[in-house]
């Protein structure tokens, strides 16, 4: 009886894959279009990915150590304010993977300059450091980064895909 059981089951079984492989493959699933701008609000310390302006996707982030107000000189760990563009990416970061900010622009520069100081740079998008996926779930519970915006590993593999380089970013207070 226990035989008979199992026989109907594989047949049940070699059936479905029959009709399965008879089908032919499935349909691909349907990519999601690029996003045309990235909007962060450092207040709420939020990233929003937009397609015109509907909003496709947002993400809790952690900031530079120093959140308020704008960047403007290397080390200060803040994250910088303005207008600026995603321009280039790194697949072999040290964090999981990273996505340049063109940070600094000509203003940047220049009030550097007035100051006397460098701006700095090498601002990024990025995941976590490696060896610590662990704390994917609130990461953004601390600003921990030295001026970047940090999401978990997960999200900025979402995000390579869906933000190409060029796109504008915009970094509100």
């Amino acid at each position: 009886m226990m035989a008979t059981k199992r026989i109907r089951q594989f047949s049940l079984l070699l059936a479905a894959l029959l009709l399965a492989v008879a089908a032919g493959p499935a349909p691909a699933v349907a990519a999601v279009a690029p996003v045309d701008r990235v909007v962060v609000f450092k207040s709420r310390r939020l990233m929003q990915l937009l397609r015109g302006n509907e909003v496709i996707r947002s993400y809790r982030i952690a900031l530079g150590r120093h959140p308020v107000g704008p960047k403007d000189r290397s080390g200060d760990c803040r994250t910088p304010e303005g207008c600026y563009l995603l321009d280039r990416r790194n697949s072999a970061s040290a964090y999981h993977r990273s996505i340049h900010i063109s940070y600094p622009n000509a203003l940047d520069r220049a009030a550097a300059r007035s100051k006397g100081v460098s701006p700095g740079g090498d601002v990024m998008i990025h995941g976590l450091p490696k060896g610590f996926e662990d704390l994917a779930d609130r990461h953004f519970v601390r600003n921990w980064t030295k001026g970047c915006i940090a999401v978990s590993n997960a999200e900025i593999d979402e995000i390579w895909q869906l933000v190409p380089d060029g796109t504008p970013i915009d970094i509100h207070p």
